[in-house]
């Protein structure tokens, strides 16, 4: 298993070093000047040169690249010319919003969707079943803004269940942080709801229509203990690996839910980097959620080993 992990975590170099490359040159290679645009129109030439020095704009890209890179390894993302402060700084005063938000989505979408898929596939092509995957399909179609904006119109304006937008910290109280949470964490984890429930299903029934569960049948095995002790265990592999590339994806695509909602996370972040031209805070963010997205995938990788012991390293 050690071997496993050292080479998984082998691996992932290759990819960050072609993430950092592509996350610096899209900053880099978009039109106008970045001291320019962080300094206004009203600022004079020798201002933007003094902050193009400050920056090393005026240094060859690659020179550029190789130091950004280097004081990433000493652990310095920069320093963020509007908010006066380093970028690893602000990302981590943004990330609770955002993790916050992608965990209780997450949950919404797993107690949701698994349940659904399962019955789904136990009833395969009922009305049941017909119900359940027209559910999915609008939960895949329906855009998360669009849907955040139904909710705060039924559940925000109308039946005042719910506050419309804002945030609040765990230490204004649970019941408020997840007040705050609710109708943003539905909005953000329905699509991922929809496409966990699809795999499940699809997953399910792969397994129902196996030998070994038509001989468990025919021994008088309780169908509970077939549906939830020999398929789903043995159907969950699939859905595991879907899980954990929904988590990251909410990670990474919140900032549309953030910008409905006004909460102050990761997605609201590069989005006002991106309006200012910071562009060591997008550089840095960007390559901060790159890293949790590939960690979220490792992570899924060695719970296979957990879920399903026949895929452990080294079992034939």
């Amino acid at each position: 298993m050690l071997n496993f992990i050292i080479r998984r975590l082998l691996s992932l170099v290759p990819v960050l070093f072609v993430v950092s490359i592509v996350v610096f040159l899209l900053v880099h290679i978009t039109p106008g000047d970045p001291a320019s645009v962080m300094l206004g129109p009203e600022a004079s030439p020798q201002e933007v040169a003094e902050l193009q020095d400050q920056l090393g704009l005026n240094r060859p890209i690659v020179e550029q690249y190789v130091t950004w890179v280097g004081n990433i390894f000493k652990g310095d993302l920069g320093n963020s010319v509007f908010m006066k402060q380093p970028v690893l700084t602000a990302f981590l005063e943004h990330l609770g919003p955002t993790l916050s938000l992608a965990i209780l989505a997450q949950l919404f979408a797993i107690f949701i969707a698994i349940p659904l898929g399962v019955l789904s596939a136990k009833f395969r092509g009922t009305v049941l079943d017909q119900s359940f995957m027209i559910v999915a399909l609008v939960g895949i179609s329906v855009p998360s803004f669009l849907l955040g904006l139904f909710l705060i119109l039924l559940f925000g304006v109308e039946l005042r269940w719910f506050p419309v937008a804002g945030y609040k910290t765990l230490a204004s109280g649970f019941g408020q942080h997840l007040r705050y949470l609710v109708m943003p964490a539905i909005a953000l984890g329905s699509m991922q709801a929809a496409l966990i429930a699809r795999m499940t299903r699809s997953s399910m029934l792969d397994v129902l229509s196996s030998n070994y569960i038509k001989t468990a049948r025919s021994k008088g095995v309780k169908e509970i203990v077939i549906t939830l002790k020999h398929s789903l265990r043995n159907a969950f592999v699939p859905i595991l690996t879907i899980i954990g590339q929904t988590f990251g994806t909410l990670i990474a695509g919140a900032a549309v839910v953030e910008t409905v909602f006004n909460i102050p996370g990761i997605g609201q972040l590069i989005i006002n980097s991106v309006e200012r031209r910071d562009f060591e805070v997008i550089q840095g963010s960007v390559l901060l959620i790159a890293v949790s997205y590939v960690t979220v995938n490792l992570i899924i990788d060695l719970l296979y080993g957990v879920v399903d012991p026949r895929l452990r390293v080294g079992k034939k």
